[in-house]
């Protein structure tokens, strides 16, 4: 069998695709376990960032909203009040159950392409067949570890996503590095269960974000400043709600605004949180990292060129991702080398989030040089899923298989998957 469209990856993007393309009537699969890296790679008592207005999967009549499974499941979806990471990976289950088709839980451990389009192979060995393929595969592959820290034992330094529980680091020395959310709400969560913790950061100051404005307010401020899914000003907005005109600027400005714009930060209301438990190490940058009995010693240099040694239990490294093309190790190594890459390394992608290579569509962080800082979060998802459902139903028309059944033109038709209340 031949399908129109294969999604790969179950979580807030690879979620919003199929809601959208099952809306259009497209013949489609999607793999994945739903919202695994919301369920697997956070600990208990972390928040979402985000707003939760800011914070909705995508479907085409904007009904499956988390405001809508917060009021029935009696929980708070308002403006400037954090929402449990639990409650958010809920919500995606929620979602998934109503607005998509039956998702397959298992992985897909290759993609390949053919003559007639994508050969996807699952983790039991079974192959399926595509013409055109999403890849919305979140942020797990992309991890970003230091240099002086690649090597070392996983016993002694982990990555921050590595983490759903923290418990057992519970009484022990434990060092943070990065600046940003991540980094300083794992802090505080060691911190207020009993961990020694400290983090270190390369910026010489933390920076935290301010209280949002309230929803409502006069006119003018609502101007000067307005609200948007990446926070409050109009350059966030721009990110935020524009990210078609965003892929139109010139490619070494979107390169620096991918560099610089939305820098590690903690929200406003972890900072009391960190400050008054954490031990905080700012303008340190790791240099140099080695074992020793009980841990591991590291050598640290100042912005100020100054040096320094300190010995701890273990490193998570809370630095981040980087979405590289080299990275994306599900496709075959053939399929992978076709793809043009920007600057970065990331992947070129048309107005469609199509990639160099004709039906390969890619989605979320690793999209993130070509349309703004949005496709880093959430929000992104909502211009992001009918954007490449688009751009899938124009590559379908455009290379038509030998006695296929015609794209519709929307809506669904006679035998596709239908969402089912639950």
């Amino acid at each position: 069998m031949m399908y129109d469209l294969l999604v790969v990856g179950a979580g807030p993007y690879g979620l919003s695709i199929a809601a959208h393309a099952a809306a259009a009537g497209l013949n489609l699969r999607v793999f994945g376990r739903p919202m695994a890296s919301w369920r697997d790679h956070m600990p208990g008592g972390m928040f979402l960032k985000s707003e939760p207005w800011a914070s909705n999967l995508s479907d085409p009549g904007g009904r499956w909203r988390l405001d809508a499974y917060c009021a029935e499941q009696g929980l708070t979806a308002r403006h400037a009040h954090p929402i449990p990471v639990e409650a958010f990976a809920s919500y995606g289950l929620w979602f998934a159950r109503n607005a998509v088709p039956e998702v397959d839980e298992r992985t897909v451990t290759r993609v390949s392409s053919g003559p007639d389009g994508f050969t996807a192979v699952t983790e039991d060995g079974q192959a399926l067949h595509a013409r055109t393929v999403a890849l919305a595969i979140g942020v797990m592959p992309f991890i970003e570890v230091p240099t002086a820290l690649r090597g070392l034992h996983p016993t002694l330094v982990t990555h921050s996503s590595h983490h759903s529980d923290l418990g057992h680091f519970q009484g022990k020395d434990v060092t943070v590095i990065g600046g940003g959310q991540a980094a300083l709400e794992t802090a505080a969560l060691l911190a207020e269960q009993g961990t020694r913790v400290r983090v270190l950061a390369r910026a010489e100051r933390l920076r935290w974000n301010d209280v949002p404005p309230p929803w409502e307010r006069p006119w003018w401020q609502s101007l000067r400043s307005p609200h948007s899914g990446l926070g409050p000003g109009w350059r966030n907005w721009f990110y935020s709600e524009r990210p078609g005109l965003y892929r139109r600027l010139p490619q070494s400005t979107r390169s620096r605004i991918a560099a610089t714009a939305l820098g590690p930060a903690g929200a406003w209301w972890v900072r009391d949180r960190v400050e008054r438990a954490v031990d905080l190490l700012p303008g340190q940058q790791v240099t140099a990292a080695a074992a020793v009995p009980g841990g591991l010693r590291l050598d640290l240099t100042g912005r100020d060129g100054s040096r320094r040694s300190l010995e701890t239990e273990h490193v998570i490294a809370a630095t981040g991702f980087k979405a590289h093309r080299d990275r994306l190790g599900l496709l075959s190594a053939e399929l992978r080398g076709t793809l043009a890459a920007l600057p970065d390394g990331s992947p070129v992608l048309g107005h469609g989030f199509e990639s160099s290579h004709p039906g390969l569509f890619l989605a979320g962080l690793v999209t993130a040089s070509g349309f703004g800082p949005a496709m880093r979060f959430v929000h992104g998802a909502t211009f992001t899923a009918p954007t490449l459902v688009q751009g899938v139903r124009r590559r379908l028309r455009s290379t038509p298989v030998r006695g296929s059944v015609p794209v519709p033109g929307g809506g669904s038709r006679s035998g596709a998957p239908s969402p089912v209340n639950g």
